[in-house]
């Protein structure tokens, strides 16, 4: 039931909003949803149409849902390699230029002149390329990540020099995207505080708000129950690429030094579209099984003695890590998986910056039922008591409900916007 000083928002976002596969949407999804309870808000998402459709459903949430279909093309398919290489006509990064195209922008822009709204949300910087900047209210942009950053540690990483390059050429061009498209917004929401303070560099701190990551704590409980013994699970869209280099890292560098001690340890890698190229890796390793998609990683999670979080590179803060606290697993994470979360390393969660020190910490920890059952009612406890949806999205409904009070009306609208018919 929508309130008194209710705001009527457009949320925006490239990809989709379900099925709720990957973090961000996830993260998305449930702010958005909360918003929604309180405030009158309309999704606008463009994205590659799947059978049986899921977003029909959304209209039970959302006060309206707009769909626009994309082409897309498939990853790592000719297709793909030819719009990349037509985009490097251009300034824009390739990850921005597949989603925002022209026709969505247009249609973004038309909507607007048929709808009014107190503010629009841009949920990813990568959809700011369809945004219309001269709409004449509030525009606010949420950051699940540094972009750029990520781009740079692929680049830092990357072997193969046609991969580097690439990753440099994203890395330079989604910086400077960044950069224009945040100064532009009238508000940034920023998920962590280095994430803050990496913002604050080149756009007003005031302008910057926190929106923590949270987690559904009825959902994910424990099931302490379910566990066995010397289980390893990890969780994660396998065709993010961050997470495919840090479970193979761990495949490749961890867990053999793991098995000197604990010959039996077994791995559990959950998580949609595994490559090829991690399929083939482990064939050849015993005790090792990729799920690929699932309807629900629970069951999963609930096995593992210990869950792993071994990313090299990462942005923004993992839901994953929360998901995990929230159901009392003891967790072993890189100090990037675990970048940006209110986490107190040695209490409630245990950090490895190399894979000697990796692997020593997982066997510690699967030797020690006892250190693992600390760590986990101590990590239950941090997201129960202060990162639940609820609690998150009520802070995100009083920020966006005072930047929509604090600034003043515009005198008339604008008349560029009226006029023009594509974004800029």
């Amino acid at each position: 039931m929508l309130v008194i000083g209710a705001v009527k928002i457009l949320w925006v976002k490239s990809g989709g909003l379900v099925p709720l596969d990957h973090g961000g949407r996830i993260r998305s999804f449930q702010l958005a949803k909360i918003l929604a309870q309180v405030h009158e808000v309309s999704l606008f998402t463009f994205y590659q149409p799947v059978p049986n459709d899921p977003h029909a459903e959304l209209r039970n949430v959302f006060s309206r849902v707009l769909c626009v279909p994309l082409e897309v093309p498939r990853q790592g398919s000719p297709a793909e390699y030819a719009a990349y290489a037509k985009n490097l006509l251009s300034s824009r990064p390739y990850s921005v230029a597949k989603y925002c195209q022209s026709h969505v922008a247009r249609q973004l822009r038309e909507h607007l002149k048929q709808e009014s709204y107190d503010l629009i949300v841009c949920d990813f910087l990568l959809t700011a390329g369809v945004i219309p900047w001269d709409f004449p209210k509030p525009k606010v942009i949420f950051t699940h990540n540094i972009e750029a950053q990520i781009w740079e540690r692929h680049f830092r990483i990357a072997r193969n020099p046609i991969w580097k390059a690439a990753c440099y050429r994203e890395f330079l061009t989604m910086r400077r995207m960044e950069r224009d498209y945040l100064r532009r917004s009238d508000h940034v929401l920023a998920v962590s505080e280095p994430d803050r303070d990496f913002f604050a560099g080149f756009v007003d701190r005031s302008k910057i708000s926190v929106v923590p990551t949270g987690v559904d704590v009825d959902y994910f409980r424990p099931k302490p129950e379910l566990e066995e013994r010397d289980a390893l699970v990890f969780t994660g869209s396998m065709d993010w690429l961050a997470n495919e280099d840090g479970i193979v890292y761990f495949m490749d560098k961890v867990l053999p030094i793991i098995r000197q001690h604990v010959s039996d340890a077994k791995l559990w890698v959950v998580g949609r579209r595994p490559s090829s190229r991690l399929e083939r890796l482990a064939k050849n390793i015993s005790g090792v099984r990729l799920t690929g998609t699932v309807a629900d990683i629970r069951p999963y999670m609930a096995k593992a003695s210990v869950y792993v979080v071994p990313l090299l590179v990462g942005g923004g803060t993992r839901l994953k890590i929360f998901e995990a606290m929230a159901m009392g697993k003891a967790i072993v994470s890189t100090s990037i998986g675990a970048e940006g979360l209110p986490v107190a390393p040695g209490e409630n969660i245990l950090l490895a910056d190399t894979a000697e020190d990796f692997a020593r910490q997982v066997v510690a920890l699967l030797r020690s039922q006892a250190r693992r059952e600390d760590l986990g009612r101590l990590a239950r406890q941090l997201v129960e008591r202060n990162y639940s949806w609820n609690s998150v999205g009520s802070d995100l409904s009083e920020t966006l409900t005072s930047l929509v009070s604090s600034l003043p009306p515009p005198d008339k609208p604008s008349k560029r916007f009226e006029s023009v018919h594509q974004n800029p």
